[in-house]
Parts: C-alpha cells; sequence; structure tokens
C-alpha cells in the first residue's frame, strides 16, 4: 500500500472510530458580563421581566454623535477572576470581560481543574474587535508626547487573542487555545469550533465565547458613519427593536459570555449538572458583500442547513431559534427569508426571539451570550421576549415571540450569528437524553 493510501485509510479509521468523532459534548458552565446583568441569572431574570439595558452612553461625550445610546457595562468588579490587581491595569476592558466570564463560568461548572489532565483543558474566546479603547488611549499619547510615551503594554493589551490567552495563563490550561475573530459571528464560531475540537478528541474541556469591548468613540463614531446604528436617542430603552416595521439599525452593546463545553463522559463521571448538549454546527460565507447579507439571507440557509445536518436531527424538531435580528432593516428581513426556507411550514411554529432588543448588539460576544440565554430556555422551558416589537413588518411574519416571555416546551434549539464579511455561524442544542 503506497503512502497516500495509507494516509487515506488512516483518516478514514478515525472518522469511523466511536472514541473521536462520534464523542458526544454537553455545556455545563455559564458565564455572563451584559448591559442586563453581570451573571447569568441576573440576565435571564431581566430578560424575561422585559427589561432593556439600553441608555445614554455615560462613558464619553457623545453630544456630536449621531448615535448616542448603547447597552454598556456597568459595576463589574473582575477582580475574583484575576491573580493581582495588576493583572488588570494590564488588560484591556474587552478582555477583562471575557477572562471575568470564563471565571464564573468555570465557578458554576464545578469543574475542579487540580483533578484535570490540564493539557486536555482548553479556551476559545474571540472578539470582534478586541482592545479598541486601549488603542484609542495610546494613539492621544503618542500624538500628544511621542512614541518614547507609549505604554509597552500597547499591543498586548490590544490585540483580540489575549482573554484567551490570559485565561489559560492564569488557570493553567494548556489544550487548544484560539481566539475567533469573525465579526459578530465570533463566539457562536468559538462554540462551534471547540465542539469540534472535543468531538475529534483533542479535549475534555473547552471554555468558549466571545468578549467585546467597543462603546468607545472610534467604535461608536465608525458605525455612526456606516450609517448602521440607530439614531433614537430620545427613546434609548425603544431604539432597538428586532423584526419591528420601525426599526432603524442595531444598538451596540458590550459584554461578554464563555460557556464551558465538556465531553460527556467526563462531566457525567464527576457529577456535573448539564444544561444541554451541543449537537450541530454550520459555517459558511455569504461570499457576497462586505456588510450586506445575501439576497434573501442564502448564505444563512445554507449555514442552518448545514447545522442540521451535523446534528442529524429533523428539522421540525428545533422548537426555539434565538435570531441573531439585529433591528437593521434588511438584515432582519434576510434572516427571516432564510428561515422560511430551511423549515417550510414549520417556520409558522417556531418561536422565533431577539433579545438583542434588550442587551444591544454585542458583536462577537453576542453568540456566547444568546446561546447562554438558550440553556436558560431549555432549562426553564420558557422563550424570551423580543421586546419593542410593536409595528409588524409584512417582511417579517414569523413568531417573534412579542414583548412578554412565554411558557413553552424547549427541547431543541438553534443559535444564529451573521457577521461582516459574509460569516455565518449556527449552533444546535437539545436537552440531554
Amino acid at each position: 500500500m503506497d503512502a497516500v493510501a495509507v494516509r487515506q485509510t488512516a483518516t478514514a479509521d478515525f472518522f469511523m472510530s466511536e472514541s473521536n468523532y462520534q464523542r458526544r459534548v454537553v455545556i455545563t458552565g455559564l458565564g455572563v458580563v451584559s448591559p442586563l446583568g453581570n451573571t447569568p441569572e441576573q440576565l435571564w431574570s431581566n430578560l424575561l421581566e422585559g427589561q432593556c439595558g439600553i441608555d445614554h452612553i455615560k462613558a464619553f461625550d457623545v453630544s456630536a454623535y449621531d448615535c448616542q445610546i448603547a447597552g454598556e457595562v456597568l459595576d463589574l468588579d473582575p477582580v475574583p477572576a484575576f491573580p493581582t490587581p495588576k493583572e488588570i491595569r494590564r488588560t484591556d476592558r474587552y478582555a477583562q470581560f471575557g477572562i471575568y466570564a470564563a471565571y464564573q463560568a468555570l465557578k458554576d461548572s464545578g469543574l475542579e481543574l487540580e483533578k484535570c489532565n490540564l493539557e486536555e483543558v482548553g479556551a476559545f474566546i474571540g472578539s470582534g474587535i478586541g482592545g479598541l479603547s486601549t488603542l484609542e488611549k495610546q494613539h492621544s499619547i503618542l500624538e500628544a508626547k511621542g512614541p518614547a510615551r507609549v505604554s509597552p503594554f500597547l499591543i498586548p493589551m490590544q490585540i483580540l487573542n489575549m482573554a484567551s490567552g490570559l485565561f489559560s495563563m492564569y488557570y493553567g490550561l494548556k489544550g487548544p487555545n484560539v481566539a475567533t475573530c469573525s465579526a459578530c459571528a465570533t463566539a457562536t464560531h468559538a462554540l462551534g469550533e471547540a465542539w469540534r475540537t472535543i468531538k475529534m478528541g483533542d479535549a475534555q474541556v473547552m471554555f468558549a465565547g466571545g468578549a467585546e469591548a467597543a462603546v468607545t468613540p472610534v467604535g461608536i463614531g465608525g458605525f455612526s458613519a456606516m450609517k448602521a446604528m440607530s439614531t433614537r436617542n430620545d427613546e434609548p430603552k425603544r431604539a432597538s427593536r428586532p423584526f419591528d416595521a420601525d426599526r432603524n439599525g442595531f444598538v451596540m452593546g458590550e459584554g461578554a459570555a464563555v460557556l464551558v463545553l465538556e465531553e460527556i463522559e467526563h462531566a457525567k463521571a464527576r457529577g456535573a449538572t448539564i444544561y444541554g448538549e451541543l449537537i450541530g454546527y454550520g459555517n459558511t460565507a455569504d461570499a457576497h458583500h462586505m456588510t450586506a447579507p445575501s439576497p434573501d439571507g442564502e448564505g444563512a440557509a445554507r449555514c442552518m442547513k448545514m447545522a442540521l445536518r451535523s446534528a442529524g436531527i429533523p428539522y421540525d424538531s428545533i422548537d426555539y431559534i434565538n435570531a441573531h435580528g439585529t433591528s437593521t432593516p434588511q438584515g432582519d428581513i434576510c434572516e427571516t427569508s432564510a428561515i422560511k426556507t430551511v423549515f417550510g411550514d414549520h417556520a409558522r411554529k417556531l418561536c422565533v426571539s431577539s433579545t438583542k432588543g434588550a442587551t444591544g448588539h454585542m458583536l462577537g460576544a453576542a453568540g456566547a451570550i444568546e446561546m447562554s440565554v438558550c440553556m436558560m430556555a431549555m432549562r426553564d422551558q420558557k422563550v424570551p421576549p423580543t421586546i419593542n416589537y410593536e409595528n409588524p413588518d409584512p417582511e417579517c411574519d414569523l413568531d417573534y415571540v412579542p414583548n412578554e416571555a412565554r411558557d413553552r416546551k424547549v427541547g431543541a434549539i438553534m443559535n444564529n450569528s451573521f457577521g461582516f464579511g459574509g460569516h455565518n455561524a449556527c449552533v444546535i442544542a437539545k436537552q440531554l437524553d
């Protein structure tokens, strides 16, 4: 047998192996930093009550900006997650969010790292933008005082892999470590790739999610210049209105979420509480436009179909979709069209809600925040509402769970995330059998 045939046979044997690709992956821990609360339970309670975390921006003077509102993180003390206060000062705000969310997820999971093989524990914590605040501040110092005064921590604070890297350093995790970056699909890609990593036998436990802190002068200024953001400044809590006919752009949020993904036998052996089983993942490209979705949501539809195919479940077993639903005029129509393409008649039976009306769009953290919400929806058999849904749009004609949470069976969920650059990501989870 020649060398190529040997490699092909070995590859086929690997994928057929029950111990590798067929490994099952469950979610055992949640950690959240958000405009609606800095724990999963605070976020969930406020979502169910229809609360909104969007308000006038407090971090800087926004009087000259077209958009003057955002979902800001308030009253976060990251100290417990860090080895020393000095380390906090050496990290950008986005990394503080990510590390604190990962710390929460660790505590929630009950995982005792000292009992784990740390070469089999990793982290995929991404960011869409990274340390924008640090870059802005250090650029101002450069302009005012010259290069000699630029901080030696500028680069390590600004680069978007540092939340993932530092968390591994602080907690001794020596397994796979990657920071995904695919704009607003970042965190969902992190979840999907972490799922694959465990299924392929390269880790037993993965911390996966995203972090973002782009409520800064450049962040708000840049998105405002694109005319992508809502200018409903006089009504901040009614500005983000996914699928509503009067939507006029997204509202930015900030924060982080990290989930603990774990090989099922590893989780059961230690008696872990299991939120659900991650069973499917889709990852496609629109190949269409820098910022606009492909017509009729074609790329998003292929992504959802890929996730369903990898999950191996019928499309009509999905009960709830946490939609990308950003409150942009075209994006919400495209996602609605994609859902109808994929689910056919079952689309009318689905609950489809977007929690971005309450949190704002948390960019690279959005998918993980929303996956955390999905886990609590399955746990409590409740669907969170799409707030500010007041005027139906004829082109957005699904059940968006308007304004009030709903009790209903949630046995399987789909979580969608779509990002600039044509990146599409979708994950599917179900209750554990």
